[in-house]
């Protein structure tokens, strides 16, 4: 029976792998639109060397895309010809990331912001096709200080649908103001912005009123505190805690607001005995219905969902008790990519629940006191569930 080793940099891996096969999924979506679009461009083959111009052009035009994502220039698809796709295994003129990297940087950018590019191969059942993927950013507008090849200083040029701005003119004004808005955030309603100013908790202050309580520095109407009252009744176990070499529970709550709005509330608690804090995991369940009485309870995270943003903004790696906690902590969850793959996979879970049996090998439930008024058995079942699925979840994304 196959054995599974639950290290972190196999997790990442298979994490990438997932991403990159959402990335698949989404080029197949738009080639079999058969029609170009506002954050897509196809290209029969890829840029000569006399075409650099042409190249640097669609790449700005991509970077300063009016739909806020991540932009593709797909090479090895031809439009003229029912968008049959054309191996790119051949071509001379191929490019990696780092060429990619290399021939922007050479470039003479306003304020040195230059677009964040990587190229990736992508294996169809017709043949290998290239994606150059221009990373969504907030440094837009992206133009050039300098002339390149008859590319403009100081012309903004944008991808507008399924044209890009002509490379003699600039963009309208109404554009070239999104774009600029972009850049100072001012696109984003209070959630959005709160979400992004998550990711960057070294700007963080402590507020002078509570050392529970922080503050955003640079929009300082934003703020996240958490509270604990070891009196509130609140003394219920969970199955995650005993995976902590101290599983005494302590609940808190956490409060983002926006000036006095209360933009979310989450549920905390203290891993343990207090060495680590963060937010806790989302409940589900998986109903079966050729099994009535038949129902599998989980707990999971989604990244990019605000909860998983508060539970990686708490955590400050110390090397030692802090991230141990917090590694057996995420050792008793599931952390999906994205709500797709949480929803695949749950039909995925819903096939295969009768041969877990086959991912149950080896597992190790922690020691759990007899607790009064508690059925451990609940405990160990919920535990041992919650591995089973891990282990499917791994063999999901292998697939």
């Amino acid at each position: 029976m196959k054995e599974y080793f639950f290290v972190k940099v196999q997790i990442g891996i298979i994490a990438e792998r997932g991403v990159f096969l959402k990335l698949i999924d989404e080029i197949e979506s738009l080639i079999d639109m058969h029609q170009e679009g506002g954050y897509w461009d196809f290209k029969r083959e890829w840029y000569g060397n006399n075409k650099d111009g042409d190249m640097l052009i669609d790449i700005i035009c991509m970077a300063n895309n009016l739909v806020n994502k991540d932009a593709y220039i797909i090479i090895g698809v031809d439009e003229e010809n029912n968008y049959a796709i054309l191996d790119v295994t051949q071509d001379t003129n191929r490019r990696n990331t780092q060429m990619l990297t290399d021939f922007i940087r050479g470039k003479k950018f306003a304020g040195d912001f230059r677009p964040v590019v990587t190229v990736e191969q992508v294996q169809l059942k017709d043949g290998l096709i290239d994606v150059i993927v221009v990373h969504n950013s907030t440094n837009t507008p992206y133009f050039l200080k300098e002339k390149y090849k008859g590319v403009f200083a100081n012309n903004i040029y944008v991808r507008l649908q399924d044209s890009n701005t002509p490379v003699d003119k600039s963009a309208d004004f109404h554009q070239i103001e999104y774009l600029w808005k972009k850049r100072f955030g001012m696109l984003l309603s209070p959630i959005e912005k709160v979400k992004l100013y998550l990711k960057k908790s070294k700007h963080w202050e402590n507020s002078p009123s509570s050392k529970d309580k922080k503050y955003y520095k640079y929009a300082p109407e934003f703020t996240i505190e958490h509270t604990y009252e070891p009196d509130d009744g609140r003394e219920g176990y969970e199955y995650y805690l005993f995976a902590q070499t101290d599983s005494r529970p302590h609940w808190c709550e956490i409060r983002i607001c926006y000036h006095q709005t209360i933009l979310a509330e989450f549920d905390g608690v203290m891993l343990d005995g207090g060495r680590y804090f963060t937010t806790t995991p989302n409940r589900n369940w998986i109903y079966f219905a050729e099994r009535h009485n038949l129902n599998v309870s989980y707990r999971y995270m989604v990244k990019g969902d605000l909860n998983y943003l508060v539970h990686e903004f708490y955590y400050v790696d110390d090397g030692d008790e802090e991230r141990h906690a917090h590694d057996k902590y995420e050792e008793c969850i599931l952390i999906f990519e994205n709500e797709k793959e949480h929803q695949k996979f749950r039909t995925y879970v819903e096939k295969n629940w009768n041969k877990k049996n086959e991912f149950a090998n080896d597992i190790r439930i922690p020691y759990m006191d007899q607790l009064p008024g508690y059925n451990m058995n609940v405990f160990q079942e919920e535990y041992s569930n919650m591995q089973i699925l891990r282990r499917m979840l791994e063999a999901f994304r292998e697939e």
